[in-house]
């Protein structure tokens, strides 16, 4: 046999090359037909509650799901469970990739978060396709408009509380042991004693922050953070748009942190961002925070123990309260596979069944359920919960919830206080290299003010510093921006 030419070797391998392409993940028409019609996606979704997931009772999960809804839609799910500190990187490359079709996003997830992933044209546009499916109607309509980016929805949010503000959580054996009485807790600054209960008892970390800036969080009773960032808020009295680094709170959180600090009521791993998720569920710590809920009592099977709540903030509806939990689709998925994933989610929301197996695992191996209907998690290879899972309306109840939890929700939702600044989005695009590039700063100073590293003697000294800092990186080009889109809004409300 005569050699090749070479030119007959490269129109070979462009043909290879094409055939690969064509058997791919995104060109799956084939495979489609192949398989009758049904469409394939993969699925992304954090685990919180266990601190490696299963693999092997993950597939047994996924083969339940695909076997219960087969009649039903035709579309198959692959599902990725990873960690949850590995899963924003995890996501991000499999979104590079192209390897993902739906996933799990938040407004406050690293990396993968709503504003991130709209900024970088990395999520699916659903703005025409939701209206026709049921997911468009399984919660409730204002949710869409809460949601939505100028007016286009990229994200399908999971129905839980709307409104967000924050409690500080006891441990309910310390309250037991020492006696103390919550009623007397109205701001952080109360607990001190409590802290030095906690200090004396031994623990770990008397105060556990679980590694997460809290100034913005205990603060909106004053503040709205509308872009996330510590540094920048609206100033609810004056209704305008500020800097918070010379505010008399500030100052007073990063002091009341080192002082902290120095008395030993913290633990440099917080400051480290050593501690992990699954750190909340040990009998290392005495008194942390919590997000408020409707019921918070579902805290107790969240973090396997019984713990208590002292309201420190109002709850607020905000701009980005809707997305603390949602799913998005990948730009680079095809219609073909943005339609199965609607299919998918509204099934989800509706199927009480595929709720439950989603969220739960499998009855009599990841739960049991109880005579009256009710579930009780096992938890040891499959664990997840209602808010990063599916709609409260369509699960089963947990053992110990009230049975009106879903009014419960509705009432919430409806009776939050709502901020001067709800509806007002701020786009990034004009400043975005100054705005990263103060992220950064606020890594370097504002995370540690506000975890104690620094010592009381220096909190002056190192807010100059900070603000110093941040006004190299540009951060007064980003606050001038930030004034003038918020007082163009202010127009329109």
């Amino acid at each position: 046999m005569k050699k090749l030419s070479k030119r007959l070797l490269a129109l070979l391998l462009v043909a290879v090359m094409l055939m690969a392409v064509g058997c791919g993940k995104k060109d799956n028409a084939a495979d489609n037909a192949a398989d009758g019609g049904i469409v394939k996606i993969t699925v992304y979704r954090p685990c919180f509650n266990i601190a490696q997931p299963d693999d092997a009772q993950l597939k047994k999960v996924q083969q339940a799901i695909n076997d219960y809804i087969a009649d039903k839609i035709n579309v198959q799910v692959e599902i990725y469970d990873i960690s949850s500190g590995e899963y924003p990187d995890k996501c991000n490359l499999a979104l590079g990739s192209g390897e993902v079709d739906l996933f799990w996003t938040s407004n406050w997830v690293q990396t993968v978060n709503t504003d991130e992933t709209v900024k970088n044209n990395a999520v699916y546009d659903l703005t025409d396709l939701l209206p026709e499916y049921g997911i468009y109607t399984a919660i409730p309509d204002w949710t869409w408009g809460a949601s939505a980016f100028n007016g286009r929805n990229y994200f399908i949010p999971v129905y839980k509380e709307v409104a967000e503000g924050y409690s500080l959580m006891f441990r309910k054996d310390l309250i037991d042991k020492y006696g103390w009485d919550l009623s007397t807790v109205k701001w952080i600054t109360d607990i001190e004693p409590m802290l030095e209960d906690c200090k004396n008892e031994g623990l770990k970390y008397p105060y556990l922050s679980q590694k997460t800036p809290m100034f913005y969080r205990y603060y909106l009773d004053k503040f709205d953070f509308f872009s996330g960032d510590a540094f920048m808020a609206v100033d609810k009295d004056k209704d305008e748009v500020v800097s918070t680094v010379f505010t008399p709170e500030f100052k007073e959180f990063a002091t009341l942190m080192a002082s902290w600090a120095e008395k030993g009521y913290l633990h440099e791993d917080d400051l480290t961002k050593s501690t992990t998720d699954t750190t909340i569920q040990t009998d290392d710590w005495g008194i942390s925070w919590w997000t408020n809920v409707p019921n918070n009592e579902e805290a107790d099977s969240r973090y396997k123990r019984e713990v208590e709540m002292a309201k420190v903030t109002e709850s607020w509806v905000m701009s980005n309260t809707t997305l603390g939990s949602a799913y998005a689709i990948s730009v680079k998925a095809s219609e073909e596979e943005a339609r199965a994933a609607l299919k998918f989610l509204t099934l989800l929301y509706t199927d009480k069944y595929l709720a439950d197996l989603y969220t739960f695992g499998i009855e009599g191996e990841d739960y049991d359920r109880t005579p009256e209907d009710t579930v009780t998690k096992k938890g040891e290879k499959y664990n997840h919960s209602a808010w990063e899972s599916t709609t409260v309306t369509a699960l089963s109840l947990e053992t110990g919830e009230p049975s009106n939890k879903v009014e419960l929700y509705k009432v919430f939702n409806e009776t939050a206080k709502k901020s001067v600044a709800a509806g007002f989005r701020f786009n990034r695009a004009p400043v975005d290299a100054e705005l990263t590039a103060c992220k950064q700063v606020f890594n370097e100073y504002g995370f540690a003010l506000e975890h104690g590293g620094f010592a009381v003697s220096e909190i002056d000294k190192a807010i100059e510093d900070y603000a110093k800092a941040l006004d190299d990186a540009g951060f007064q080009k980003v606050l001038e921006e930030a004034q003038k889109q918020y007082e163009e809004w202010k127009k329109t409300r």
